[in-house]
């Protein structure tokens, strides 16, 4: 039998920064041969960062990513490193021609192989096949003895795929790097891909996630190792970088293969033998699966960390109302980048509740945070005058109310543009799928924490949050209380909408489900004329979420990225 250690190294990359992801992946190198590893596996795209987006665009960008790589494999003395890249062809004036999503395969200081992704994803928040170019090549390099194929996150999505294609000619180790972003859910949907590809060849199966928020997409990490049995042998740390190992035994493998060749260009490459440092035990790895919402509150903690982080921020400004959003938003942002680098702001109107102030100065004094007053009265009167004369004669509506949003919308752009912060906006997904939000008003910010999130989920997220400290942070009044924008006297969110036990399972099957009304009908208790009345308002606000701030993405569906639809359009679905 032939004994191997393998390591997977999940590590939070930026885009861009390839110096920086260089260093980080260094690091994870010699970390990895410090505790005797045979093999590290790194991300997907792990020197440029996932997604670089246009940045592939640009000649100058591909290049130096390939140079990046020269000083990594001098890094790799005694060990095998496969790191994720943007390879390239060039045609004959030199110019860049095809740029492949790829995996360099290092052993001991050489450069021996370049796998070029076969299967590019072009759905969701995917978008590969824009840039690259779809490898053909598979092939199998020989790591002090065992056959080892390597593959990249879409490969192992299809079955059969190129890892399969790898393990019948003679593969007893798949490596895939992954760059996948978190959603609820999903984790188990990669055990299964992962363990299934292993248990169908008897053979191992390392899957080495990214981890991090890159713009809207948050990374969990989550790294997997199946074994021959297919079940899962270890999970790494979620939403932490973390260099995790296992020890493996294969069969001693002839050199030359069994089996077909199953792919057009599959080829069995040797590799020179190394000697790694005498290998320690090491603790077992975590094998527990969690996915609930302390996950979700963790997905939406990271995201909001590194987007503040990546994008050069040190300070944020929130709007508090005293309402649940806010609350939840502000807790969010404190365990992400500390209260002392929070300021909430109050800004309270003549419809604003007394109760609502307490509340808001309650929250933030639990978390340790400063509250700015900053009173809307004075800029409101001057708004009533200001439009008197053009309104004069015409029934109040929406345009008044939301004269008070916009005010308190400038209000936190100007504090944040005095001070060089970024302003957080507190709108959750019910809002924003059905346009309960105003633009220029409470839209108005630089990241919005929780727009993936529906409201049922908000309330979820903040009993979970108290749940977990001695000083629970919300007020309870703030959870019990029934939600308003108070923007009008006595005005509650189910004046305008159905109550959220209601119209979150509705927009989950309009939004994410994608059903059409009669289907919503068919397989809900949801009155037709209330159904078509929130159908109509997710369409018609389509103009909205295009102005809306980044958020993190936690659903399989969210905003932006994920549902791409027309603003001017007359479908009308029945």
């Amino acid at each position: 039998m032939n004994s191997i250690r393998v390591a997977s190294a999940q590590i939070n990359t930026t885009v861009g920064d390839i110096s920086g992801n260089c260093g980080l992946i260094a690091d994870a190198i010699d970390e990895a041969r410090s505790i005797g590893a045979d093999i590290v596996a790194f991300p997907e795209l792990s020197i440029t960062g996932y997604p670089p987006e246009d940045l592939l665009l640009s000649q100058h960008f591909v290049r130096t990513n390939r140079c990046a790589l020269d000083d990594l494999v001098d890094r790799c003395a005694g060990i095998a490193a496969m790191i994720g890249i943007v390879d390239f062809d060039e045609d004959r004036n030199g110019n860049i021609k095809h740029i492949y999503n790829a995996a360099a395969i290092v052993v001991d200081r050489k450069l021996v192989a370049i796998y070029h992704k076969n299967q590019l994803p072009n759905y969701g928040v995917f978008d590969e096949l824009r840039y690259f170019t779809p490898g053909t090549k598979c092939q199998i390099v020989d790591v002090n003895g065992v056959p080892v194929g390597v593959n990249i996150c879409e490969d192992i999505w299809v079955n059969p795929g190129p890892g399969d294609a790898q393990c019948v000619a003679g593969a007893k180790l798949i490596l895939t790097l992954n760059s996948s972003p978190y959603e609820v859910g999903k984790l188990q949907t990669r055990i299964d891909l992962v363990a299934g590809l292993a248990a169908r060849h008897a053979a191992y199966a390392v899957y080495t996630n990214q981890v991090g928020g890159q713009d809207e997409l948050v990374f969990d990490g989550s790294s997997i190792f199946a074994g021959p049995d297919g079940k899962a042998l270890a999970i790494a740390p979620r939403f932490k970088e973390a260099v995790t190992a296992i020890d493996i035994e294969v069969p001693e493998t002839d050199i030359e293969f069994k089996g077909p060749k199953t792919q057009d260009d599959l080829v069995r490459i040797p590799s020179p033998r190394f000697s790694t440092i005498e290998k320690t035990s090491i603790s077992a790895p975590n094998t527990e699966l969690k996915d609930d919402i302390s996950e979700v509150y963790s997905a939406l903690t990271l995201g909001t960390r590194d987007y503040i982080r990546k994008t050069g921020f040190e300070k944020v400004a929130i709007a508090l109302s005293g309402g649940i959003d806010s609350s939840i938003v502000a807790c969010i942002a404190a365990d992400a980048i500390g209260p002392e680098n929070i300021v909430g702001v109050a800004m309270p109107s003549r419809y604003s509740s007394e109760g609502s102030l307490i509340d808001a100065q309650d929250l933030a004094d639990r978390l340790g945070i400063p509250l700015w007053r900053v009173p809307i009265e004075p800029a409101h009167a001057a708004f009533e005058g200001m439009l008197a004369e053009a309104f004069h004669g015409t029934a109040a509506n929406t345009a008044e109310e939301n004269v008070q949003s916009r005010i308190r919308g400038n209000v936190m752009m100007t504090i944040a543009n005095k001070f060089g912060w970024i302003v957080l906006t507190t709108g959750n997904k019910s809002e924003m799928a059905t346009g309960y939000a105003t633009l220029y008003g409470d839209m108005a910010g630089g990241f919005a924490v929780i727009k993936d999130v529906p409201k049922q989920m908000v309330y979820e997220l903040a009993r979970y949050r108290n749940s977990i400290d001695d000083s629970p942070p919300i007020p309870q009044s703030v959870i019990d209380k029934p939600p308003s924008a108070e923007l009008r006297p006595d005005q509650l969110d189910v004046d305008s909408l159905p109550d959220y036990e209601e119209l979150d399972p509705l927009l989950k099957a309009y939004v994410e489900d994608r059903l059409s009304s009669e289907e919503i009908l068919a397989e809900t208790d949801i009155d037709l004329e209330i159904a078509t009345r929130i159908i109509q308002m997710v369409d018609r606000n389509e103009y909205k979420r295009r102005q809306a701030p980044p958020g993190v993405k936690i659903t399989g569906l969210a905003f932006g990225r994920d549902r791409r639809m027309p603003i001017a359009s007359r479908w009308r679905p029945s």
